[in-house]
């Protein structure tokens, strides 16, 4: 499948925290060592399948967004979680036309990548604070940096 060009969401005012471009509290992925941001313990409980099975505790986890790494989330004792145990398919790890990159609005990478409306819309909703990238997106963070670029 073809890879689309991903570009970064330009920081526009009145943007929920979602959207901040701020990658604070990263660590490396325990398998393949790239940096990765922190995530919400809620992000996390929002994705994994029977949430209620595990022991997931109060502290800091980290999203690896790595397409060729097993690991989703790792926390600081670099426990993982791989996306065998999520019940949301990873967007940015799929790499396929069809893979999610909106979580909020049922987008996919395809879709963004045909109607640049598609992006606009998204960046209208954003602004009027109509979206849940924390809960909904398993990166916790907003989908709009990972639009496909013209």
């Amino acid at each position: 499948m073809p890879m689309l060009a991903l570009g970064p969401f330009g920081g526009a005012a009145g943007m929920p925290d979602c959207c901040s471009g701020s990658r604070a509290g990263q660590r490396p992925c325990p398998v393949s060592g790239q940096l990765c941001a922190v995530v919400s313990r809620r992000t996390v409980l929002h994705h994994l399948q029977a949430p209620w099975s595990r022991e997931v505790r109060e502290q800091d986890y980290y999203f690896c967004d790595d397409p060729g790494c097993p690991v989703v989330y790792f926390d600081r004792d670099a426990s993982t979680i791989t996306a065998e145990a999520l019940r949301t398919e990873v967007g940015v790890k799929a790499l396929g036309l069809d893979a999610t990159l909106c979580y909020c609005f049922g987008i996919s990478f395809g879709a963004a990548a045909d109607n640049p409306a598609i992006r606009e819309f998204v960046v209208e909703q954003t602004q009027q604070g109509i979206c849940a990238c924390e809960a909904r997106n398993p990166s916790g963070r907003c989908c709009l940096r990972d639009f496909p670029t013209r």
